[in-house]
């Protein structure tokens, strides 16, 4: 089999797996807190704390890493949003306003930006030594 042959079959499936993980640790780190913290002075903040946030972000840096470092560009680039826009749309969802289309919006955008430039910077890396 040729490597394009094998880059063709494996691409799509390594797509589909960084999506999973990430819809997977979306649940794992926000996906259990959906309570507003009410403050004394009556302001409320959340459902999420900052420590769940930063943890969902370092933990989907591995898989993004491992795809750019395979070779699997469109997937460390795409993987990541596509599964953080299918967990968030779920998450959010029962928002009555609609307003949470901007915020779905918002993670995607945010989460293709930082996978692009990691996956560019690995891509540069991995272009220096080989």
């Amino acid at each position: 089999m040729s490597r394009a042959w094998k880059y063709a079959i494996t691409q799509p499936l390594a797509t589909v797996a960084v999506a999973a993980l990430s819809v997977a640790l979306w649940a794992a780190w926000l996906g259990w807190d959906q309570h507003r913290d009410v403050h004394p002075d009556g302001s409320s903040t959340g459902p999420y704390e900052p420590w769940q946030v930063i943890g969902l972000v370092l933990t989907l840096l591995p898989p993004v890493c491992w795809a750019a470092y395979r070779r699997y560009f469109p997937a460390a680039v795409l993987g990541t949003p596509i599964g953080l826009a299918i967990a968030s749309f779920y998450d959010w969802s029962d928002d009555g306003s609609g307003l949470f289309v901007i915020g779905v919006g918002m993670v995607v955008v945010g989460s293709l930006v930082a996978s692009f430039l990691v996956t560019t910077l690995i891509r540069s890396m991995r272009g220096a030594d080989s």
